[in-house]
């Protein structure tokens, strides 16, 4: 199932081939992913095959079923919770997004709120086929699913996994693997999934924190306490003991367009149609916040020397209007010309979290970890470590 995921599809000579199979054995798993409902069998130009094959038709694929199983992802935020849910073949097929006050929340309100608030745009057959749940947060997180930390949102040792398992359970109606993670990872993880991951890529999350992750060809770099990746934590020089995230988040710009132009309510929104707009104050905002990001950049090209950068979250948007002067600031601060990595916003930032979350589901569905396929005993098939 990974290998025709990967290829979108495939004939049965070529996934042979790519695993490395007699035509017999691989057709034999086929045929029990085809009876199970999994994997169907296409023409050349992506149509469904319903009757058997004849002389002269378009050759016969093998593709994966997208509506045999469904992988929710979950992000909750300091101000928002966002949610998605893919299909096997790892497309969106629904996602919402909240407004919630996380701080002030207790962490089982936030999951339960998560959860209903996907469960809502989900139909029932949907519901049916949940294979995973995964959650993000801006937290720092063990891989037993407790979360040690979560400075900005109050949380502190306390086990996200289980209580995602509690919420999930209240709402569907089998229990399914759930996973959990740093919300600037399972970001990273969701971009990588659209996009492939070669070479070495920084990713930024940009909320009211700034959060990071680092893929190297095709794997997140965690680190030695997986900890790896947090730009947003670092000290800036001359800013009085800020940290960056303090400097490009999104509560800063929000707080200094109030103040420049007199209103308390503005948001966020209005703030990027004014910079859109070319009205002074915002336009001046930007500004600054375009030379902290630049520094920012410039010092992590200097430690990583990725190959690309990618920048998410609803701050991301403010990115494309002033990109030119990033690149400007980024060439003033080297003396020696290094390389400069492409940097790009993710396709749907706002959203990025909520999708990786979901895709770290769909990719242990598709793996040898999976709980779905197990041994003719029923015990879970085990990768073999080497």
């Amino acid at each position: 199932m990974q290998t025709i995921y990967a290829h979108r599809s495939l004939s049965r000579a070529d996934l042979a081939r790519k695993l490395g199979m007699n035509r017999s054995s691989s057709g034999e798993i086929v045929a029990e992913l085809t009876e199970g409902g999994f994997v169907r069998e296409s023409d050349e130009s992506g149509k469904q095959r319903l009757e058997p094959s004849r002389a002269g038709r378009p050759g016969i694929m093998l593709e994966l079923v997208p509506d045999a199983a469904f992988f929710v992802g979950i992000e909750i935020g300091v101000e928002h919770i966002s949610a998605a849910v893919v299909d096997l073949s790892a497309e969106v097929r629904a996602c919402r997004k909240m407004a919630f006050d996380t701080p002030s929340s207790t962490v089982e309100e936030a999951v339960a709120q998560g959860v209903e608030l996907i469960v809502s745009a989900m139909a029932k057959g949907m519901i049916g086929r949940c294979k995973g749940l995964g959650i993000s947060a801006p937290a720092h997180i063990r891989p037993d699913g407790i979360v040690t930390l979560a400075p900005i949102i109050g949380w502190r040792e306390v086990s996200l996994k289980e209580i995602g398992q509690t919420a999930f359970l209240a709402a569907f109606p089998a229990a399914v693997p759930i996973a959990v993670e740093n919300d600037a990872n399972a970001f990273a993880i969701g971009d990588s999934y659209r996009h492939g991951a070669a070479g070495v890529t920084l990713f930024l999350l940009m909320e009211t924190g700034v959060g990071g992750g680092i893929m190297i060809d095709g794997k997140l770099f965690r680190g030695g306490h997986g900890l790896a990746g947090e730009i947003g934590h670092t000290l800036v020089p001359g800013s009085g003991g800020q940290k960056f995230e303090q400097l490009i988040g999104r509560e800063v710009l929000i707080r200094q367009y109030r103040e420049a132009i007199g209103r308390k309510h503005v948001d966020l929104q209005e703030f990027l149609g004014d910079v859109h707009d070319r009205v002074p104050a915002a336009v001046n905002i930007a500004e600054t916040w375009s030379r902290h990001l630049a520094y920012a950049l410039l010092q992590a090209c200097r430690l990583l020397d990725p190959d690309r950068i990618v920048l998410g979250g609803s701050v991301a948007s403010l990115y494309p209007m002033v990109a030119a002067r990033v690149a400007v600031h980024m060439s003033e601060g080297q003396n020696i010309p290094f390389p400069m990595p492409e940097i790009v916003v993710d396709d749907d930032a706002e959203f990025g979290s909520a999708f990786g979350a979901a895709c770290m589901l769909h990719q242990r569905f598709l793996s040898l970890e999976s709980e779905e396929f197990g041994s003719e005993d029923g015990a879970p098939v085990q990768a073999a470590t080497s």
